[in-house]
């Protein structure tokens, strides 16, 4: 006799923190997917998985918020049951499995074929590029590496993610090719480390081999760097953007701090010389390209002096783009043997300062585009607005163009030309031509 019915499971998968979980979510979707399981991302399910961000204090401090969420809802019988993967169990497994028992199953970032078996799947060797993603559908993230051979002192991706290793060219541009078939048309490289691409497997930097062979796949219109470490830089990448208009003039090379003290303290292997180099020639080889970069203040002795020459270098090299955040004291780094000792007031008056200055600055680079044209991709409709970007912008951190939705019916995914009419310091208005 039967005393139950057998329910089927949905499984909610919900992402926390960087593209990179983004684009694992994703695989891990199209895994479930494939073994015809009903999958959703951030809606209701009665299984859920929960993709962890272990990097900085905020980001761990929402991990561990959202876990106590999802465990609550399990205790009040609204959800059947919770596992947890990424960053944060990558790194605490055995703290969490203390702090947080009931959690069904704690899971790593290389887990992936044991995550799915605890999900009732198998993992499909076979899928490449069998992805669901998450993003609006005219643009996708495309990881081309997984993990960090460098030794910055104040990052602990390294411990969560292991050595670096890059995919295949002829992977990525099969998974380009599944992803343009899909409607995509802006591909977005990510990795811990782009400029290290291809060293481990072809004993050469690779990215530029790698841009030339994804510019060819049909239908993919602009391609994306972001996250480029600026020492070892493949020089013959600006040849591919000069050459090629599929490369978007546009990189994101996070240079975290310039004093000289401060860079050696962090274990860059780079000095203010050298970085001012790269830039002159990076603006020489394609002077419209858009640099976005990001910056720590308040590391472990870092003193008034310091600050002062990052706050006047910000102010001369004018970045197009800027991210600016307070150091995070993380166990297990090189830093974290040094004294934290810049008060956390400090910092953030110091982060402040320096977004202040990039506010201006990117205001002012923003009066200069009033009056001309740019090629436009629409991402969403909000409010009165269609929303779209420029060559010159990444989607959720840079610049928005908004076009208002009077003037006519845009779809999600088109390109437009756009004539830029008013401008404030991190969006433009448009009207389309």
């Amino acid at each position: 006799m039967r005393t139950k019915t057998l329910k089927k499971n949905k499984i909610n998968v919900v992402t926390l923190g960087c593209s990179k979980n983004i684009y694992d979510s994703e695989v891990l979707m199209g895994q479930l997917k494939a073994n015809d399981k009903e999958v959703v991302h951030e809606e209701e399910g009665n299984v859920v998985v929960i993709n962890t961000c272990g990097f900085i204090d905020n980001a761990k401090e929402e991990s561990v918020n959202t876990i106590l969420e999802f465990v609550q809802k399990k205790e009040e019988g609204l959800v059947d049951k919770v596992f947890v993967t990424g960053c944060l169990s990558e790194r605490y497994k055995p703290d969490l499995q203390k702090e947080i028992p009931n959690v069904d199953q704690y899971f790593g970032t290389t887990e992936l074929p044991g995550l799915l078996k605890a999900l009732g799947a198998d993992y499909k060797h076979e899928l490449i590029g069998e992805r669901l993603t998450t993003t609006p559908k005219n643009y996708a993230y495309l990881k081309i590496a997984e993990g960090c051979d460098r030794p910055c002192s104040f990052c602990a991706i390294p411990i969560m993610r292991g050595k670096h290793r890059s995919t295949p060219i002829e992977e990525l541009v099969i998974e380009a090719e599944k992803l343009a078939a899909d409607g995509v048309k802006e591909l977005i490289l990510i990795a811990q480390d782009l400029t290290y691409y291809g060293l481990d497997l072809y004993k050469e930097r690779a990215l530029a081999k790698l841009l030339r062979a994804l510019a060819k796949v049909e239908g993919i219109e602009w391609i994306r760097l972001h996250y480029a470490f600026p020492t070892g830089f493949p020089m013959e990448v600006l040849e591919v953007m000069k050459e090629e208009p599929k490369v978007c003039n546009y990189i994101d090379i996070p240079l975290q701090h310039i004093a000289d003290p401060i860079l050696k303290s962090m274990r860059r292997g780079t000095t203010m010389a050298k970085t001012n180099k790269l830039l002159d020639e990076f603006r020489k080889a394609v002077p419209e390209m858009t640099i976005r970069t990001t910056l720590i203040v308040g590391y472990p002795g870092e003193t008034e002096e310091d600050f002062q020459t990052l706050k006047q270098w910000v102010i001369d090299q004018r970045f197009e783009r800027m991210g600016c955040f307070t150091y995070s004291h993380e166990e297990n780094t090189h830093a974290y043997s040094l004294e934290d000792d810049v008060p956390a007031d400090v910092k953030m008056q110091r982060a402040n300062e320096i977004m202040e200055i990039q506010s201006q600055i990117s205001w002012e680079l923003n009066q200069q585009k009033i009056g001309k044209q740019f090629r436009v991709l629409i991402d969403r409709k909000e409010g009165n607005y269609y929303v779209g970007r420029t060559e010159f912008d990444s989607p959720d951190v840079d610049n928005e163009v908004l076009i208002s939705a009077e003037s006519g019916y845009l779809r999600t995914g088109d390109f437009f030309n756009v004539e830029i009419t008013g401008a404030e310091d991190f969006d433009l208005y448009g009207k389309v031509i």
